[in-house]
């Protein structure tokens, strides 16, 4: 029972400095974050898409950020570690995030989720899922659920926990609009089947956009 309280409080600090590092870190792209607790310091490695916004000039800003660690979630000794996002096409937070940034400019629903599907399998990822579900049409329509997916994909047992997963909340003018983005990233090993590379269908593999790609950092 300790060990299972000690399991949950640790995941709920977790969340909850996910959560504040994504408020503070937005302009930075942030993309998630990976904790390592040792008996001596607790490790702390912020994924962004631009480190330096993180560091600041003369790390004034990663020092403020190290000291927020240490009050208000009273963790002793952390120390963060910036990490530069090596791929914004293979981070479910960012993907989903983009998404949600287009779907409240107007842009089209299923072309939208055709397009980053398939730039997220063009980079090499063994599956992905995105399901968007909400006012997806003109005011006064039904909510309705887009859902595409390719590759392989668990959804159970431990192989499932392999995937990386984000969700993000889009607000264009007709209603919210769930986001959800599932990924397995490149040369990620199953222990019960070897996955080859996935052929990406004829109508997802004509999606595109004529348009800049969105800056997540803004």
């Amino acid at each position: 029972m300790v060990v299972e309280r000690k399991f949950i409080s640790d995941l709920i600090i977790k969340t909850r400095i996910s959560r504040y590092m994504e408020s503070k870190l937005s302009r930075a792209g942030f993309s998630r974050v990976e904790i390592q607790k040792t008996p001596i310091i607790t490790r702390i490695t912020p994924y962004v898409m631009n480190p330096g916004r993180v560091i600041g000039r003369g790390g004034e800003t990663i020092d403020s950020l190290t000291e927020t660690m240490k009050k208000r979630f009273k963790l002793e000794n952390p120390q963060i570690s910036v990490a530069e996002v090596p791929n914004a096409k293979l981070e479910p937070r960012l993907v989903a995030k983009s998404i949600a940034n287009s779907l409240e400019r107007g842009i089209n629903p299923r072309r939208l989720i055709h397009t980053a599907i398939k730039e997220i399998m063009e980079n090499g990822a063994l599956g992905a899922e995105i399901i968007a579900k909400g006012k997806l049409a003109a005011k006064g329509a039904r909510a309705k659920k887009l859902k595409v997916r390719l590759g392989y994909l668990p959804k159970s047992g431990n192989s499932s926990k392999l995937v990386d997963v984000a969700q993000i909340t889009s607000y264009p003018k007709y209603g919210a609009i769930g986001v959800t983005v599932r990924i397995v990233p490149p040369g990620t090993k199953f222990p019960d089947r070897d996955i080859k590379k996935v052929d990406i269908p004829k109508n997802i593999a004509a999606a595109g956009f004529n348009k800049k790609p969105i800056d997540l950092r803004r």
